[in-house]
């Protein structure tokens, strides 16, 4: 399947959002869980950023500190988040709610529990118009429709009326990106946006965000765990382990040529359909324990390449043009093993 994603962003000096040390620790009995433990990312305006790992490597929780969306005991425990130039960890709940759903939207990983079953979706759509203000310039139900239309629901004056169990996992989630593009926002974070859809339906629902990112001019962050998907989707990439970025780049470099050895298990790890006699090498060992994560590369337990000089804090630098890595060896052999 052919790219919908244009790969030639023309990204602006500033970025549309610049995360910087970003830190969100959660309590539990066994002492204080460094989820997300001093994350930098950048997204520039009008691109598509894949943000990609294993499950719990900070990659959701990231983005949903950035949303204002971290579930008391946690807690965004340090660092910066620059939305439009506006620091956005200063800003009261009423204020990050104008900004929730009106200039950046989240779209969940499960659409079923992430709608509301006993409204339908019709009203769920007008519901997020009128929380923003945008319902009273116009005929709110009509908008519902058009937004159904627009991602491609067929007799959406019909789909109206229904609710969400009796549309399918891919009608669920077009409902989905309908409801968090009601109010035109700048920039959409899809998290998993195709989790527990078949192929087709994955397909057609990535398709289906790069034509609206192109029609609507919007920014795009793919949240998965797919390189795969990325490598299709996205323009760059930033890959999370154990709550920090380790590698980050153009989407076509970085899977041609990953610096990291993270990256690299991650690419070892998927089937290949033009080698499917080459086995499967997951990554040995098991992700890093964040209660008190020790002072050294975070992958060092798991790496093939790890040396002496690995115990100690890796940071994450410039490595080659456009290109940043968390690894000692990044410059010399490529993190090739």
């Amino acid at each position: 399947m052919s790219s919908t994603f244009d790969n030639n962003v023309t990204g602006t000096a500033v970025p549309l959002l610049a995360v910087r040390g970003l830190q969100t620790f959660f309590p539990s009995d066994e002492g204080i869980v460094r989820a997300v433990d001093g994350v930098d990312i950048d997204v520039h305006a009008g691109e598509c950023l894949g943000v990609v790992g294993e499950s719990g490597s900070g990659k959701s929780v990231t983005f949903a500190s950035v949303m204002g969306l971290v579930r008391k005991p946690g807690q965004i425990a340090g660092g910066s988040i620059r939305f439009a130039g506006r620091e956005l960890r200063d800003l009261s709940p009423s204020q990050m709610r104008s900004i929730r759903g009106r200039e950046i939207a989240l779209t969940m990983q499960d659409a079923l529990t992430a709608l509301d079953p006993v409204m339908p979706v019709g009203a769920q759509i007008v519901e997020a118009l009128r929380a923003h203000g945008r319902a009273a310039t116009s005929n709110p139900r009509e908008r519902a429709t058009e937004l159904l239309r627009l991602v491609g629901i067929p007799e959406p004056e019909a789909r109206l009326r229904q609710y969400p169990h009796e549309l399918s996992g891919g009608m669920r989630q077009r409902v989905m990106i309908a409801v968090a593009l009601a109010c035109e926002p700048r920039l959409l974070i899809a998290d998993e946006p195709t989790s527990a859809l078949d192929v087709t339906i994955q397909a057609q629902i990535l398709d289906l965000i790069g034509t609206l990112r192109r029609r609507l001019g919007m920014t795009v962050v793919l949240i998965t765990h797919d390189l795969g998907i990325v490598a299709e989707h996205c323009d760059r990439v930033a890959v999370m382990y154990a709550g920090q970025v380790v590698e980050e780049g153009p989407a076509r470099q970085l899977i041609a040529n990953p610096r990291h050895p993270y990256t690299r298990g991650l690419l070892d790890a998927l089937p290949r359909i033009e080698n499917l006699d080459r086995p499967i090498r997951p990554i040995k060992g098991q992700v890093l324990a964040l209660l008190a994560p020790a002072e050294t590369c975070r992958f060092l337990p798991r790496c093939p390449l790890a040396t002496a000089e690995c115990r100690k804090p890796i940071p994450l630098r410039d490595v080659a043009p456009q290109r940043r890595a968390r690894c000692i060896h990044a410059e010399t052999t490529g993190a090739v093993a």
